[in-house]
């Protein structure tokens, strides 16, 4: 049986007020950093390009979102080796699993090793990535020295480098398995291919994702809240539950830059209430 997006909201108890208020506590009364028990439910920060670290620790604990990949402007590149540190703690500090940072380009040598030595510092698991075709061969090499994952990120129409998962998996299948994808579920969509068979397909290679929902097919970016738009979220849920994701479902809200809570905690609520219909 089939659901609407406002059925799945209702039948869950996790409208978008409910979404705020639904998180567990501990005998303290303190909430919980993650209540969700088969996904793990995160943030890719760069939905809060717009406000600090510190509220971006704060609007991710509010959601119950229990892990977060940093982008740049939350935890600079540039940064030295010790306010590296000093950040990643901070959020770890919040209760939050800070697992990666990204999306970040590489397009030389120097900023691949750049990158690898951020993401040491920040004892990272993994980087979020897209380095040029050319210094794939040094990437292996750092993703061997620092033990830390690459996940290629998709970027869709007009991307030169990897618009599709394909894309990624033709040139990272004969390199070490610690390089595999970052599927973007919303730039898959706007291909018109189909996220679900794009995350079964490279389940094996499967490290992050991206969750978030467009109104059409475009080369045309058109970010929407999750359930107001065209790509089937409970067939996504399915197929993760199906190959056995262990990664985290970041979520990447890219509407609304300077006020995105609202929508964010809309597609939140909606995604929890098809993992419980499910």
């Amino acid at each position: 049986m089939k659901y609407t997006r406002n059925e799945f909201l209702k039948l869950s108890g996790l409208g978008i007020a409910g979404v705020l208020t639904s998180v567990s506590a501990d005998a303290t009364g303190n909430r919980s950093p993650n209540a969700d028990k088969e996904f793990k439910l995160g943030l890719a920060s760069y939905t809060f390009r717009s406000f600090s670290l510190d509220d971006t620790i704060k609007m991710a604990k509010q959601l119950n979102l229990g892990s977060v990949s940093l982008k740049s402007m939350h935890m600079p590149l540039e940064s030295s080796a010790e306010d590296i540190k000093q950040l990643a703690e901070k959020v770890r500090n919040a209760g939050l699993d800070l697992y990666g940072a990204g999306v970040v380009y590489m397009k030389t040598a120097q900023e691949v090793e750049t990158t690898f030595a951020y993401a040491s510092n920040a004892r990272l698991e993994m980087i979020i990535g897209v380095p040029n075709h050319e210094l794939l061969a040094l990437t292996e090499e750092q993703v061997k020295k620092y033990n830390i994952k690459l996940a290629i990120h998709n970027h869709g129409p007009g991307d030169n480098l990897y618009p599709t998962p394909q894309d990624v998996y033709e040139k990272i299948k004969s390199l070490d398995k610690r390089i595999g994808l970052c599927i973007d579920i919303g730039h898959v969509q706007r291909l018109g291919l189909d996220p679900s068979v794009m995350l079964e397909r490279y389940k094996d290679r499967l490290y992050d994702m991206h969750m978030k929902d467009v109104i059409k097919t475009s080369e045309e970016d058109s970010p929407v809240e999750i359930g107001r738009g065209m790509i089937d979220i409970p067939k996504v849920i399915k197929t993760l539950k199906k190959i056995k994701y262990k990664g985290n479902i970041a979520f990447e809200y890219e509407k609304d830059g300077n006020a995105p809570l609202a929508g964010l905690a809309e597609s939140v609520g909606y995604v929890r209430g098809v993992i419980k219909m499910i």
